[in-house]
């Protein structure tokens, strides 16, 4: 226990432990600052791909909607279109 109150003292007490220690939570401050901008970098990243998967995705149903659009609508109407030659 007195090492403990002994090291807080120096450290209070001394120019350069404050020094120190000043000097250690600026360094420790902009670390944390880098870590999470890179996180927060990493997390946009995920996020525009996600974005880019889903507009392929709405891409193919927009043509798989279109073609649906095109179909013929009975058994008939698909005879017709196979001898016409459309098919």
């Amino acid at each position: 226990m007195f090492i403990v109150v002994a090291l807080i003292a120096w450290i209070s007490g001394s120019r350069f432990a404050l020094a120190v220690g000043k000097w250690a939570a600026i360094a420790l401050t902009i670390s944390l600052f880098f870590l999470s901008l890179r996180r927060s970098c990493e997390r946009a990243g995920r996020l525009a791909e996600r974005l880019e998967n889903t507009e392929k995705a709405n891409e193919i149903q927009r043509r798989m909607l279109e073609a649906e659009t095109r179909r013929p609508r009975n058994c008939d109407k698909l005879a017709e279109r196979l001898r016409d030659g459309e098919f």
